[in-house]
């Protein structure tokens, strides 16, 4: 009785907690209001994440979004033009 009244608490705090955080990160995200909104609503989501599947597939989302983004800026060099595809090395250039 008293393990599951406990599980049922920390389930609530945990539900709280998270969606607290989300709305500081949903604050923080509009204009003019200094701060790391997006950081703090993916924290918000992280939290909620270990209760609801909906937080998680979000979460996911964001993370695959970001990995391509990652991806997308860091393949391009700065002194290649938009658009144009990176330069290819030659087994020369390996040494």
């Amino acid at each position: 009785m008293i393990i599951k009244t406990l599980k049922v608490a920390k389930r609530i705090i945990i539900i709280v907690f998270g969606f607290t955080t989300l709305l500081v990160g949903v604050v923080l995200s509009i204009p003019l209001v200094p701060g790391p909104g997006i950081l703090i609503i993916l924290g918000g989501l992280a939290i909620l994440a270990a209760e609801f599947v909906w937080a998680r597939k979000l979460l996911e989302r964001f993370q695959d979004h970001g990995a391509r983004l990652r991806d997308l800026l860091l393949r391009r060099k700065k002194s290649e033009a938009p658009g144009t595809p990176p330069a290819e090395k030659s087994t020369l250039d390996r040494r």
